[in-house]
């Protein structure tokens, strides 16, 4: 069927007072995005002409947000419901002539493929007025009442504060998502009134407004869940999480323990990785074929390579660039550095904007001084380097490869390839000085006791 013009709807006016916070409710993040820019990316799959985002209290907050994906703006200055929410965006639409997806910034979950079936119900033979999105909670609540035939053609909707008893027995609900024609939403929109217990225009008054059926389609209840709270936050994030671990373990990883790894929106991990429990990824992570992320460890703005180990307790921050083969292991942080393949950092390590050959040996304990308090330098260490335990290379400084790094060494000046560099006092030894000095000590602790 031919594809009609799409234009988006998306509430977000609401002051969200159940959040307790500064920030727009909208703007809170799941898996590490803002839950406003989750549904943003779900409808720019469709290719709308057109989106707008109605705004109100902390609009500033919103329009900074939505400003560089290129959303126009609507602003809802009082709350009066949410037909009045949908009507301010009638002046932004002017001249628009296709299908109007509502949608709401604080249900960030809807999927492009609900969305599509939305508007094909819409474009189908029957010709709809309204398509409304539905489901059937666990607790229908004070959720709205959808009452349809069989067939999914509306006979009535009615808000839960107005609704009968008999009413209220029905457990398909109201999500508030729909989809109309624009030619006619707004018109529809002009005539609701706010004769209704809660005094506000409703949009799903429209439904029985527009002189012929309106169909409902359903979804699953997660898919719809709303957040009004930082606990329903919490409850829309482990939906969220559950559904990309499932798919991460459809798509070939392994995840040891998958309740306790938490991924980021745009985590991406190849086949036949393997995650250890208690991993979180920030945004920003690629996982490359066979790599194996051991428990307990963060990772942010890194690239791991194939077949890399990372972990236990280790960390990587934005800018850690893992080749393949390479290790980081327990308790090491990088930041803003490159390892080449097979190159290695097991332990006790902090490696910040460095560039480390490959087959390059860290050893425990070694760190790259990058920041001398006003400026960051670089450390570049040459593929097949060693560097010793307990060592600081102090930016910056080059080690050239092959070179050697003796333990404990401070490193001020380059080190040439295949050199060995020392820096460090020569080793004296004094025989039986460590037994004198404790008789002299014990003979003193003897003497205050007395």
């Amino acid at each position: 069927m031919p594809t009609r013009p799409l234009a988006a709807i998306i509430l977000a006016a609401g002051q969200g007072t159940r959040m307790k916070s500064d920030l727009h409710k909208v703007l809170h993040p799941l898996a590490g995005r803002a839950m406003l820019h989750h549904l943003l990316d779900s409808v720019a799959a469709l290719s709308p002409a057109r989106t707008v985002v109605v705004v109100g209290a902390g609009r500033e907050q919103v329009e900074a947000a939505v400003a560089p994906l290129g959303a126009e703006v609507a602003v809802q200055a009082e709350q009066l419901g949410t037909g009045h929410a949908v009507h301010q965006a009638e002046a932004a639409l002017a001249g628009f002539d296709g299908d109007v997806l509502i949608l709401y910034g604080d249900v960030p979950l809807v999927t492009t493929a609900t969305m599509r079936r939305m508007l094909d119900r819409l474009a189908a033979a029957d010709d709809p007025a309204t398509v409304v999105l539905g489901f059937r909670p666990a607790d229908p609540a004070a959720y709205g009442r959808v009452i349809a035939t069989a067939d999914g053609r509306i006979e009535r909707m009615v808000e839960f504060k107005d609704a009968s008893s008999q009413e209220r027995a029905v457990i398909l609900c109201n999500s508030g998502l729909m989809a109309a024609r624009s030619r006619e939403l707004f018109a529809w929109l002009a005539q609701v009134g706010n004769a209704n217990a809660a005094g506000e225009y409703y949009l799903p008054d429209i439904v029985m407004l527009a002189g012929r059926p309106s169909a409902v389609i359903e979804t699953a209840a997660d898919e719809v869940a709303g957040v009004n709270s930082r606990a329903e936050l919490a409850v829309v994030e482990a939906a969220w999480q559950d559904r990309r671990r499932a798919q991460v373990m459809a798509d070939g990883a392994t995840l040891v323990a998958p309740g306790t790894v938490w991924f980021a929106h745009d985590t991406v991990l190849g086949r036949d990785v393997t995650i250890a429990p208690h991993v979180v990824f920030g945004p920003g992570v690629s996982i490359a074929d066979g790599a194996t992320i051991h428990a307990f460890s963060h990772l942010e703005g890194a690239t791991v390579g194939p077949r890399a180990e990372v972990g236990p307790y280790a960390r990587l921050r934005p800018g850690a660039v893992l080749g393949a083969n390479t290790k980081v292991g327990n308790f090491v942080e990088v930041k803003q550095a490159t390892l080449g393949e097979g190159a290695k950092a097991s332990h006790l390590s902090y490696l910040g904007d460095a560039e480390i050959g490959a087959g390059a040996n860290i050893g425990a304990g070694t760190i790259t001084c990058n920041y001398d308090g006003f400026f960051k330098h670089r450390t570049t260490i040459g593929a097949g380097a060693f560097i010793g335990s307990n060592s600081a290379l102090v930016a910056p400084v080059s080690i050239g490869a092959g070179a050697i790094v003796g333990a404990g060494s401070v490193v001020t000046e380059d080190v040439a390839p295949d050199a060995l560099a020392l820096v460090r006092p020569p080793q004296q030894t004094k025989p039986g000085w460590a037994k004198r000095f404790r008789e002299a000590m014990q003979a003193r602790k003897q003497a205050n006791r007395r």
